[in-house]
């Protein structure tokens, strides 16, 4: 029954995922041509004219059809963070994971097994149920003669095992998105720049003579893009480091809890 939760629930994150990804390029469209794109940016009121003296928003339309995809990278970075912030927090359970650590393995030594499951149900998140989980194996465990002593520990090892990859993989969904966007935001800003500035000395070169004002605003224009890019991908790489590094930590707590309890195991359930 929980691996089919855990399937269901896999399933609606991944269309969550898909649905917002549609959403966001959706909304930075909109934002572009409706409110960078607004005629009141441009001199005349035609956005096909040089944007206002100052005026950040027509200068960032200017930019061209890149800049929407670029906005919308920023924004599914900006978006998948706080999805994942809220998912990580809500996994590390209720209180400090290395006070509750701590806790196991104070009652793990008084061989209290009821009590350190009690601490899992006040832990709460995926730290408390895989740790319960392996907990309820050992009370098991321990009242059954069918196996022997080194037949119980492997038994312990693979549930420890089988919890943890029911409840990891969990915190690590969407993070592929985030790492593919730290690496292609770049490269399509780089795109977008390429092209800008190629459209800019076309139009120079039309114009048959030499225009600095012209050449200036078309360069500026171009790295928009760049800018963009790099923005998104910098946001993209400081959350993913982040966030891997709180999926570490968690796994080594778990580790830690889980080795402590097979090590009471050990020592206190005869073969």
């Amino acid at each position: 029954m929980k691996k089919q939760n855990n399937s269901f629930l896999s399933k609606l994150k991944s269309a969550f995922a898909i649905l917002t990804i549609v959403v966001l390029i959706t909304v930075a469209h909109l934002i572009y041509y409706f409110v960078l794109g607004n005629p009141a940016n441009f001199e005349g009121g035609n956005p096909d004219n040089h944007p206002l003296p100052g005026n950040y928003l027509g200068i960032v339309y200017k930019g061209g059809v890149i800049v929407p995809f670029l906005m919308s990278f920023f924004m599914m970075v900006f978006t998948f963070s706080l999805e994942r912030f809220f998912t990580i927090t809500l996994a590390s359970g209720r209180g400090s994971i290395s006070e509750f650590v701590r806790k196991i393995k104070s009652h793990l030594d008084t061989n209290n097994i009821t009590a350190a499951i009690a601490e899992c149900d006040k832990q709460k998140g995926s730290v408390g149920n895989v740790i319960r989980a392996v907990l309820e194996k050992y009370k098991e465990l321990a009242d059954d003669t069918s196996f022997d002593k080194e037949q119980k520990v492997a038994a312990l090892q693979k549930e420890l095992e089988d919890a943890t990859s029911l409840e990891l993989p969990m915190l690590e969904k969407n993070l592929v998105v985030i790492a593919t966007l730290a690496s292609v935001s770049t490269l399509v800003g780089l795109l977008g720049t390429v092209i800008g500035m190629i459209r800019a000395f076309a139009a120079l070169a039309q114009a048959g003579s030499p225009d600095s004002v012209a050449l200036a605003n078309g360069i500026s224009e171009a790295l928009i893009n760049t800018a963009l890019g790099i923005a998104s991908s910098a946001l993209a790489i400081i959350t993913y480091n982040y966030f891997t590094s709180k999926i570490d930590a968690l796994s080594y707590s778990i580790d830690e809890a889980g080795f402590s309890i097979i090590q009471s195991f050990n020592a206190n359930v005869k073969a």
